[in-house]
């Protein structure tokens, strides 16, 4: 359907560019490494992904919130990529790009479609495609649901569009059905019926007359044509319409409620899977949640107003980039007073501008909107920004662009000469910059590497390079990262315990001890640490605390199999049979297979039989 329009030839010449740019910079993803950081939670170590796409899986995916997240579909897609790539990471991350390059083309078509401005559109696409800061969401396996969520993205806008030019109810039922499939596969869908609304303004352009949509139902309930009558009238119709939905239509001078309230009615199932969607997500996400009393609210509006800033100063010159920001300590006054002033008067103008410019009101409440559920108002993580969450939220910035800068281009002496010249520079620039950051990605290492080069303070890095640096067997370089990351954040969970057995690898048992009783004195119910900890005391002769350890261990952790083993054996070497007996038994129920807790399990009930 969108390519019923002149100029297909064109279309298809520009879609075959963007494809082909596209894959150019993120051909080399094919060559990367699943990355330590909810690669392996989502997939390599998730039984229900990689056992495939089975009917129990699928249930699955619809009824948990795993890793705090509600996001079915992403599941599913999960496991059809095992079913045809097994753990082979090449095939996760070329479903990625295959995902990027359909959103782009996407963009393109239903954008021109919309507008019939052709090489905006286009522009608008390439920005999308080949942004450095869209290789986070292509690049890392985990954020499928970010290209998976756009897709439909894409596909509800096209399919709203396809509505507006005639109002019928399968249509709209398609526009609805599409909009539940993108928020099962991401909630950062909820926004899309505000972004709906703003495009009935521009470029739908449906407030001009303020009766068109019943207008339109009047004609389709009194009208004696037939259907096939009635789509070659719509035709004739959109191509006398064609001029005037350029993006310089008049668009109307006032706005009043009562032209936008039969926009909003129509709206409204949109809006209930919006707060249908929105529920889901604050309970799947209920435990990953800051608290207000560890970061305060004003904290949280003066990080996001600076992250608003720094979106945009990121988008127009992509440096330095890091897989994870940290959220500073302090935030300067002078900063959040700067990010508001700017943000304000960009709104002002924007407003003031809004029947001249059509295309800078929409762009900039698309970028100020879709950034809402994660600028950080709901904070989840501990990062100040993320380079991801721009993947939707950046094409308002760039529909301004594309638009602004051809009608401020258009006034100017060798304007046909400037414009491409100008794009395609720029387009060169972010195509080498988006291909050196996708390289960053090919595994953990340099990925966590990189962003230690390009953020100071940043605890959650030295903590995942760490992590990386251990399971290559290099404890002494890990115990170095996690001191780090323990004295920018000493209040951290976990990042005791995990230094605890860098050193223990060491065998510095003594300094590993000292560690994992300060992870117990910031979570007494760590039951891997008092684990270890038990371990220690035993090489040393302590058994009668390590025992101790070993309950606590039960206690906090009850199908902890191999403390159970561990506590029964224990209990079997000082003669207490009984009690032993019950701790392998456990061990077995809760691991069938475990050999040793078998074999010792054998050898107590013999004890047992013989003293009685």
């Amino acid at each position: 359907m969108f390519f019923e329009q002149p100029d297909v030839r064109r279309k298809l010449y520009i879609c075959f560019f963007l494809i082909a740019a596209t894959v150019f910079v993120y051909a080399q993803v094919r060559h990367h490494a699943f990355i330590n950081f909810d690669d392996l939670e989502y997939i390599v170590e998730n039984p229900h992904v990689t056992s495939g796409l089975t009917a129990a899986n699928i249930v699955w995916a619809f009824t948990n919130t795993h890793a705090a997240n509600w996001h079915p579909l992403t599941w599913i897609s999960h496991m059809l990529d095992y079913q045809l790539f097994g753990l082979r990471p090449a095939g996760h991350l070329l479903m990625n790009l295959l995902f990027h390059v359909m959103n782009t083309a996407l963009l393109f078509l239903v954008l021109n479609r919309m507008t019939r401005a052709l090489w905006p559109s286009a522009f608008v696409a390439a920005l999308f495609a080949l942004h450095p800061l869209h290789v986070e969401s292509v690049a890392w396996v985990a954020e499928r649901k970010d290209v998976l969520s756009t897709f439909f993205w894409m596909l509800t806008i096209g399919a709203y569009a396809l509505y507006v030019e005639r109002l019928d109810r399968k249509r709209y039922l398609l526009t609805l059905a599409l909009f539940a499939f993108g928020l099962m596969a991401k909630p950062m869908l909820v926004t899309l019926p505000f972004v709906l609304l703003l495009l009935d303004y521009w470029p739908l352009n449906r407030l001009r007359t303020g009766t068109q949509a019943t207008d339109q139902i009047t004609e389709r309930k009194n009208g004696k044509e037939s259907k096939k009558e009635k789509r070659k009238k719509q035709k004739r119709e959109t191509a006398e319409a064609a001029p005037a939905l350029k993006f310089s239509a008049v668009v109307p001078t006032s706005i009043s409620w009562a032209l936008i309230r039969p926009l909003v009615k129509e709206k409204i199932p949109f809006f209930a899977l919006t707060i249908f969607s929105s529920i889901v997500t604050l309970y799947a996400q209920r435990n990953a949640m800051a608290p207000l009393e560890t970061l305060s609210m004003a904290k949280r509006i003066s990080n996001a107003l600076i992250s608003y800033v720094n979106y945009i100063g990121k988008m127009i010159w992509p440096t330095n980039l890091a897989f994870i920001y940290p959220l500073p300590d302090v935030i300067p006054a002078w900063q959040v007073v700067g990010a508001t002033v700017l943000l304000a008067g960009i709104t002002l103008l924007a407003i003031r501008g809004i029947t001249r410019f059509p295309y800078l009101m929409v762009g900039w409440m698309w970028y100020l909107g879709t950034l809402v559920p994660v600028i950080g108002l709901v904070q989840v993580g501990s990062q100040a920004m993320a380079d991801r969450y721009t993947y939707v939220p950046l094409i308002g910035l760039f529909i301004i662009a594309a638009w602004g800068l051809t009608a401020l281009i258009n006034s100017l002496p060798y304007r046909r000469f400037f414009l491409p010249a100008a794009a395609g520079a720029l387009l060169v620039i972010f195509m080498a910059m988006t291909w050196k950051q996708a390289s960053y990605w090919k595994d953990s290492m340099t990925l966590f590497q990189h962003a230690l080069n390009t953020t100071t303070r940043n605890s959650i890095a030295h903590s995942m390079l760490a992590g990386a640096l251990y399971e290559e067997g290099k404890y002494k370089e890990a115990a170095e990262h996690y001191k780090e990351a323990i004295r920018i954040n000493p209040k951290r969970q976990k990042w005791h315990y995990n230094l605890g057995n860098a050193l223990a690898f060491q065998g510095r048992s003594d300094e590993a001890e000292g560690e994992y009783r300060k992870e117990l004195r910031l979570q007494s119910r760590h039951a891997f640490t008092h684990y270890n900890l038990a371990n220690l005391l035993v090489l040393r002769g302590q058994i009668g605390e390590a025992m101790e350890h070993y309950r606590q261990a039960i206690a906090s952790n009850p199908d902890y199999a191999k403390a159970h083993y561990t506590l029964g054996t224990l209990l079997a070497v000082q003669g207490k049979i009984d009690e032993a007996i019950v701790h392998f038994r456990e061990a077995l129920r809760i691991k069938p297979d475990y050999k040793e807790a078998f074999d010792n399990l054998q050898i107590a009930l013999r004890l047992q039989k013989q003293s009685r």
